[in-house]
């Protein structure tokens, strides 16, 4: 790999804010502003309005949406082109 071209891979602290939890994970990400993890040790800092902590997918409190609506709907418009067995009126 040539020197100089590549982002700096490092330990960054990521914040969710709808979750008010914290993540220290290695990445390339640029940030100036730092903050103070529980080691004691200083690391740039980032703001997240949305990881797996709070999104719905990952919590299990996504909502489902009514498949069952959606099918009699398409029954309704299409339904006649995959009768079988069933004259055209």
């Amino acid at each position: 790999m040539r020197p100089h071209i590549h982002p700096e891979y490092r330990k960054v602290l990521f914040r969710n804010l709808a979750s008010n939890t914290y993540f220290l994970i290695g990445s390339t990400l640029a940030t100036d502003r730092t903050r103070e993890w529980e080691d004691g040790n200083t690391y740039p800092y980032v703001t997240l309005d949305v990881s797996s902590a709070s999104h719905p997918f990952y919590t299990g409190k996504q909502k489902q949406v009514g498949k069952e609506g959606q099918v009699a709907r398409f029954g309704q418009r299409f339904g006649q082109f995959f009768s079988k067995g069933k004259e055209k009126q």
